[in-house]
């Protein structure tokens, strides 16, 4: 179906208005008027002005931003170039790396097998996954010679799903770089290789130590890799196959999955020359199929199928009639979850404003980041909205006290975390009702 596009343009002393028709994002109706859902077009205009400006001045590459409200999108808009090296204007329907984003549909995945009783979350990780039974946990301790030297001491408390699900598994992820010996092995072991089978991945995975006890610390890592394996064992299905059949087939999102077909190539959102010495990042092309699928951060979407994922969370579990999870599942998944007084990973500072930590006001709950406390954190939102983001720069959160969601897809690393920062601020800010 054809729909109305409203382009925001902003000149020198008024805010003008022009439509064309084109294929809108598949998040939604599309409102023609964003004050139907408490929102402002002059403020909104902010937004695009901003938006506008950074794209132009060579901050990040293009992007795709979707607002949604009360059922409706309000606000979908691109900016910038598809292909910063030839120019071509940003489209809607580009195709994006989405890193992180990953996680939140395997996680849905694990939720829904454990909907059906073939698995529990507070089961142990090796009921379903032996091979990882007797990962030990790495002790520095100082040698002789004044360096330190890795001790292995067995798990206190076995690592569960939940772990998994809320990243206190003890799983970090590898740093060739890093100044911590275990995230150096895990570099070194090539852990992350997506050329591996799941079965040769867990294999070597059983190889490692784990950075924390399982259960004490909040730190991002291979848990949602893990929970893919799962998945596949505990289904019968490789993770791509039941994701596909599961999660974006039923909810009509056709441009998300673990590689785009070849025919879409040319819908390839691609990054810009960035950082000090101005080289290309590397992010995987999206028709390329890698054997491990990768549950935390191998799959590719557009922001309009990312939109309609955004609202069957805001929906509790249903879109369009289709219903995959109970209300109280999402629930559970969007609370929460670290115990009380759960340190961060030295490492996990780098996530800012958007770390997990109490500091912030924010935890985690069973595939994004909660916030739980008002005030503490410096960026506009509500308690309770949840969100996640990944390494290439796309961006999301769901805000169910505003009945809000925000897409955000670029592929910038550099501009990742200040244009999630500036987003919260110019999205509430247009929050009139």
């Amino acid at each position: 179906m054809m729909l109305t596009y409203i382009r925001i343009a902003l000149a020198a002393s008024a805010l003008s208005l022009s439509a064309c028709q084109t294929t809108p994002p598949a998040g939604g109706e599309r409102t023609a008027v964003p004050a139907s859902v408490g929102l402002s077009s002059e403020r909104l205009a902010r937004l695009t002005q901003r938006m506008q400006e950074g794209a132009a001045k060579g901050e990040y590459p293009g992007a795709v931003l979707i607002i949604g409200r009360h059922g409706k999108i309000a606000y979908a808009q691109t900016f910038g170039s598809q292909n910063p090296e030839t120019r071509t204007p940003m489209r809607e329907d580009a195709i994006f790396r989405i890193a992180s984003m990953t996680k939140p549909l395997a996680s849905l995945a694990v939720m829904m097998l454990s909907e059906e009783g073939k698995l529990s979350i507070v089961d142990p990780v090796d009921k379903y996954l032996p091979e990882l039974k007797d990962m030990r946990v790495a002790v520095m301790k100082p040698g002789v010679d004044g360096k330190a030297t890795m001790d292995l001491e067995p798990q206190k408390k076995r690592m569960t799903v939940q772990d998994l699900l809320r990243h206190t598994s003890g799983l970090p992820s590898g740093a060739a770089t890093s100044s911590n010996a275990v995230k150096r092995l895990y570099a070194e072991s090539r852990v992350s290789d997506r050329s591996a089978t799941s079965d040769q991945w867990v294999a070597r995975l059983a190889k490692m130590p784990l950075l924390f006890q399982p259960g004490t610390t909040w730190e991002y890592g291979a848990s949602v890799d893990v929970l893919g394996v799962i998945v596949e064992r505990v289904s019968g299905m490789p993770l791509d196959k039941f994701i596909a059949e599961r999660i974006t087939g039923p909810l009509k999102m056709p441009d998300t999955g673990f590689a785009a077909p070849a025919s879409n190539a040319h819908r390839a959102a691609l990054p810009q020359r960035e950082g000090p010495k101005k080289v290309v990042p590397t992010i995987v092309p999206i028709t390329t199929v890698q054997t491990f699928k990768s549950g935390s951060g191998g799959m590719v979407s557009t922001a309009g199928d990312y939109a309609r994922f955004s609202q069957f969370l805001l929906n509790r579990g249903e879109l369009d009639g289709v219903r995959l999870v109970s209300p109280k599942t999402i629930d559970l998944m969007s609370a929460n979850h670290l115990p009380p007084g759960t340190p961060i990973g030295p490492d996990m500072k780098r996530f800012e404003a958007l770390a997990p930590s109490a500091e912030m006001g924010q935890g985690f709950g069973l595939g994004f980041a909660v916030r739980t406390d008002a005030g503490r954190n410096p960026l506009p939102g509500s308690v309770g909205d949840y969100y996640w983001g990944g390494a290439q720069g796309t961006y999301f959160w769901i805000d169910p006290k505003e009945q809000l969601y925000v897409v955000f897809m670029m592929q910038s690393p550099q501009a990742r975390l200040p244009y999630r920062f500036l987003l919260r601020q110019l999205v509430y800010q247009a929050i009139v009702k």
